[in-house]
């Protein structure tokens, strides 16, 4: 926390290399932010941009009252839903899967890494993370490939624990469906 906090005082009295050590240190959580919520490839580099322009623009207020990078986090996520809003995206689709229990899903003869077994299953997997709604593919990245917490994350997309809990289950239980589905439509 020592280090960031010299880091953002460097910014604060105009330091460039400081903000440019800055974006090389959170590239990548925001690319992963961007990139899965913003499926329009044309824009995503626009949309970083401008992440890191509001982090600058920003840097002044920052008070250190949670981790620097849980509040790029949050500044590039409410970039994107603010994209999303402007071109009427759902956000979080509650009731695709309301009448389904988890046993409905999984009562299958073959799990989903059996399934994928001998095929590109990078590939597969991201192509059906991004057809989830944006919130899922949030959550999705954000815990599984930034290791972030349930807190961490409840505070980057204003949502209470409980809710990320909620929404993280239910995309990975839409995601298995998802592949479950592809790799019988492959059977027949």
């Amino acid at each position: 926390m020592a280090e960031s906090r010299q880091l953002i005082d460097r910014i604060k009295s105009g330091d460039h290399s400081a903000f440019q050590t800055l974006i090389e240190s959170y590239q990548r959580l925001v690319s992963h932010i961007v990139f899965r919520a913003i499926l329009n490839a044309s824009d995503r580099q626009d949309i970083c941009q401008d992440v890191f322009l509001k982090v600058y623009q920003n840097i002044g207020g920052f008070r250190f009252e949670s981790k620097v990078s849980t509040w790029i986090a949050r500044i590039a996520y409410n970039t994107c839903i603010n994209y999303l809003q402007k071109k009427k995206v759902p956000l979080f689709d509650d009731h695709a899967f309301e009448d389904e229990t988890l046993d409905s899903v999984s009562g299958q003869s073959r799990l989903p890494d059996a399934i994928a077994e001998g095929k590109d299953t990078a590939s597969r997997l991201q192509t059906e993370i991004e057809a989830l709604d944006v919130g899922y593919r949030t959550i999705l990245t954000l815990y599984h490939l930034d290791e972030m917490s349930y807190a961490e994350i409840g505070k980057i997309m204003n949502l209470p624990e409980g809710s990320v809990k909620s929404y993280l289950f239910r995309a990975r239980k839409q995601l298995r469906k998802k592949l479950l589905i592809q790799y019988q439509r492959e059977e027949l």
